[in-house]
């Protein structure tokens, strides 16, 4: 296999990496919330029901950011429902994910649980079947301080301090057909400007996320981003991204390869946006919040015809490959850090998650936990603009792409970590990496995940079968790192001074 080579310099960079794109997504569906992170008689369980043994794998991952309650979820969902004492709360029919939704989490419940892991909260308000008042009483019932109604209902509710939520969203995919109050552009963007409008009445510190497409595949695609944020442009902070990847037709190739879709996706919807800020002469820029991305077997997915509570949906069982695609993906975020500042992987816990559950049982780490977890440790700082050159591969999807793809971020202390994936299946690439613009640097530590097995997954009976694996330190000789990646796998090169 030829030899694949980055050039590193400190004078090229992207931008700083806001922490927060190294988020994630609790919505009330499936086991996510209920039996996830939630559940009173686990012996794990604290005071407030939620599950010790989740809170600290969530804790590993160091999400700072976490999106709530939905999701399609948040579509038909009526807030007032989930706050108070828990044996007044209602049950309904939640007709997103056609489940019985008991409401014993709730606003209050998880914005302490989120703090309590070290996350901020960033909630989503329902613009599906409500509007401008429920959106303005939520931020004032979370973040006034007192002296009002529903300031003074959450102090009454346990919560005397504000939970000062900084990040919302204005409702979730609102041109989605299969979206509870599904909007044209045009009627969406309205909503959306007033209930900005009002919501900051109530707190003008707060930063708001305008839904954009629900996906590239939609053919709303393009000509939805444009129409909303001519509505609502000077009123937002970011527009939403959503998209998901799964392997199909065999095609292993291009799913190996999906970080370029990624890759376009952004690229697209950011000049969308700056065209909308050229032709509106707005003195601000609106950024990117990926608020929705993951590896998701969609296809897979049988059709439900029953009400359960808390049922067993898109309960994913992760790969080696997976695990890679999510490690790629990453990267691809890395890589537009200038203007993608929040991500949320979805989700959490259970659903397409890179942590699973036994109810009463033990709580484990997906394959797709080890690149996140590692990637958000280690990703932070400055994320750089690198050239690189090597072998590539044809794809049905996107054409030629590189066998390998990198990117890097320089930290603390002038060190500076590698991310980088082998996408050839068979065979060991050679590594070059330029570092002759950090002279100080010295040695080279490598850790790597694959594994003979692609299709290893991390199981309830065999919870630790994929985990990361460390190299031994490599030398910087004469300005180069020289290694070789594993075939098939994602891999983190952390140099730093001797």
């Amino acid at each position: 296999m030829p030899e694949a080579r980055i050039t590193i310099d400190p004078a090229f960079q992207i931008g700083e990496v806001d922490p927060r794109l190294f988020g994630s997504f609790v919505e009330h569906l499936g086991r996510c919330v209920y039996t996830g992170i939630y559940e009173p008689d686990h012996p794990t369980a604290d005071k407030s029901g939620f599950r010790g043994d989740v809170a600290a794998l969530v804790a590993e991952l160091d999400t700072p950011i976490i999106r709530y309650p939905g999701g399609n979820f948040v579509s038909g969902y009526r807030w007032e429902d989930g706050v108070g004492s828990r044996d007044q709360r209602p049950q309904r029919l939640d007709l997103a994910w056609k489940s019985l939704e008991s409401n014993q989490v709730g606003t209050d419940d998880f914005c302490g649980w989120a703090r309590g892991v070290g996350s901020e909260p960033m909630l989503a308000v329902n613009l599906g079947t409500r509007g401008v008042e429920a959106a303005a009483s939520l931020v004032e019932y979370c973040n006034h301080p007192f002296g009002t109604y529903w300031s003074d209902l959450r102090r009454r509710n346990g919560a005397a301090d504000p939970h000062g939520v900084r990040v919302w969203c204005l409702g979730n995919e609102m041109d989605g057909p299969w979206q509870i109050g599904h909007k044209t552009a045009d009627e969406y963007g309205r909503l959306a400007t007033e209930a900005a409008k009002a919501m900051r009445l109530v707190d003008p510190s707060i930063e708001l996320v305008a839904c954009g497409s629900s996906g590239p595949q939609m053919s709303t695609f393009g000509d939805w981003e444009a129409t909303v944020l001519q509505h609502c442009y000077d009123q937002v902070d970011y527009v939403s991204v959503h998209s998901y990847y799964e392997e199909r037709d065999g095609d292993r190739g291009s799913f190996l390869a999906c970080a370029t879709q990624m890759d376009r996706f952004i690229e697209a919807v950011v000049s969308t946006v700056d065209f909308v800020r050229a032709k509106g002469r707005y003195p601000k820029r609106v950024d990117l919040s990926f608020d929705e991305w993951n590896v998701w077997y969609h296809s897979r997915e049988p059709e439900r015809d029953r009400w359960d509570r808390a049922p067993r949906l898109l309960e994913n069982s992760y790969s080696v490959v997976d695990a890679v695609v999510v490690g790629n993906l990453m990267i691809s975020l890395l890589r537009h850090a200038d203007r993608v500042r929040i991500g949320c992987i979805a989700q959490l816990v259970n659903v397409i998650a890179p942590i699973l559950t036994e109810p009463g049982g033990p709580a484990w780490r997906q394959t797709s936990f080890y690149p996140f977890a590692l990637t958000s440790r280690h990703g932070r700082g400055t994320a750089l603009r690198i050239v690189q050159d090597g072998p590539s591969y044809e794809t049905a999807d996107f054409g030629r792409v590189p066998v390998v793809d990198a990117a890097a971020v320089a930290g603390g202390g002038g060190e500076v970590t590698i991310f980088a994936v082998n996408r050839d299946q068979h065979s060991t690439v050679p590594l070059d990496v330029d570092l002759r613009g950090y002279p100080a640097l010295r040695v080279a530590g490598h850790t790597s995940l694959g594994g003979t097995d692609p299709e290893a997954t991390n199981t309830l009976s065999a919870q630790q079968r994929v985990v990361p694996r460390g190299h031994d330190p490599i030398a910087v000789s004469d300005g180069h790192l020289r290694t070789e990646l594993p075939p098939l796998s994602w891999n983190m090169l952390r140099v730093r001074a001797s």
